[in-house]
């Protein structure tokens, strides 16, 4: 390679690697010239670079010492030169870190990790689901999308935000959202319902464009849009309004039964309702037999969900089979 090739290499290095580079090349240049001019005093090559190093970087141990007139007049050109260029690198050093940290902070920094879950949205709903996965699983990895917030909303939670508009390609992009495997899109509260859920079907839409195999979950507020939704991809939809009117008719009918569906739902951090595969022990037994199994390990089997249009069945005689889902509250 020619020297131009060689220094057009060098200039194009980030800053850091540039002056780490020039450290080094410094470093062992006075090392082995030490070597040279004294040789018995650095008996080594390794002795002339273990001198460099802590002379360049003003410690001094003195243990090994230039004698001759030469010897110190290279160290103090070393001196000179060495105080400098390491005092640049590690404030480098300092001022990379500190601009990486902005950058998480403010939502400008790439995600680059895979198999993560996408959060599309800042609100209470975001809020209670961080908190609690992070709490119940801290191996999960969660990457928060929101544009309306200016920094990063739960800083002591390890949730890599970016800010941003949902349905930007490029927004998606600094989400890593080719390799995510699940997004979940929640409902802009500032927003007419109406209004909410075109941006939450549009947000699917570009998601899904990047990443057709990501599950999509998206919450939806106006019933007439559940098949938009599903039409635009959606693996699930959720409709908070439906939830919630269900459960104000539920104890207007009954009341306290709210309360006893919010501690149900896991409301202090419990994962109470699940969906399990059965197992072999389990398939081809009546409905009512599992049930029982099931009991013994304090769970309570309270419907089968078969085939994919989600109807829940509870029917005590008809047998599991290998493909249901196992709709349980453990307590």
């Amino acid at each position: 390679m020619k020297t131009k090739d060689v220094l057009a290499s060098y200039w194009r290095m980030p800053v850091v690697l540039r002056l780490f580079a020039a450290a080094s090349a410094m470093i062992v240049l006075f090392g082995a010239l030490m070597r040279l001019i004294e040789p018995e005093t650095f008996r080594t090559v390794f002795d002339g670079i273990w001198w460099a190093i802590v002379t360049a970087a003003t410690i001094g141990y003195g243990d090994i010492v230039p004698k001759t007139v030469g010897g110190k007049l290279a160290a103090i050109v070393l001196i000179a030169l060495g105080t400098g260029i390491i005092t640049a690198y590690f404030a480098s050093i300092s001022a990379a870190a500190a601009a990486r940290e902005t950058a998480l902070t403010s939502g400008q920094l790439p995600y680059a990790e895979r198999g993560h879950a996408i959060i599309v949205g800042w609100n209470e709903r975001a809020r209670e689901v961080l908190l609690r996965l992070a709490q119940r699983d801290p191996s999960l990895r969660f990457v928060l999308i929101d544009a309306t917030v200016p920094s990063h909303p739960l800083p002591n939670v390890p949730v890599h935000f970016i800010k941003g508009a949902a349905h930007d390609d490029a927004v998606l992009e600094m989400a890593n959202i080719g390799h995510a495997r699940f997004v979940l899109i929640t409902a802009d509260p500032h927003k007419a319902e109406e209004e909410a859920d075109k941006d939450t079907i549009v947000t699917l839409l570009a998601a899904k464009s990047l990443n057709p195999s990501v599950y999509a979950i998206v919450e939806i507020l106006t019933g007439r849009n559940v098949q938009n939704a599903f039409r635009a991809g959606a693996d699930e939809v959720i409709q908070t309004n439906l939830l919630a009117g269900t459960a104000m008719a539920a104890s207007l009918r009954s009341p306290g039964i709210a309360g006893a569906i919010e501690r149900m739902l896991g409301r202090f951090g419990e994962q109470t309702l699940r969906l399990l595969a059965p197992d072999e022990r389990q398939i081809g037994q009546p409905f009512a037999a599992v049930q029982l199994l099931l009991l013994e390990q304090n769970i309570t089997l309270l419907g089968v969900i078969r085939g994919d249009n989600g109807n829940l069945a509870v029917l005590p005689q008809r047998p599991i089979e290998k493909n249901d889902r196992l709709f349980v509250f453990v307590p």
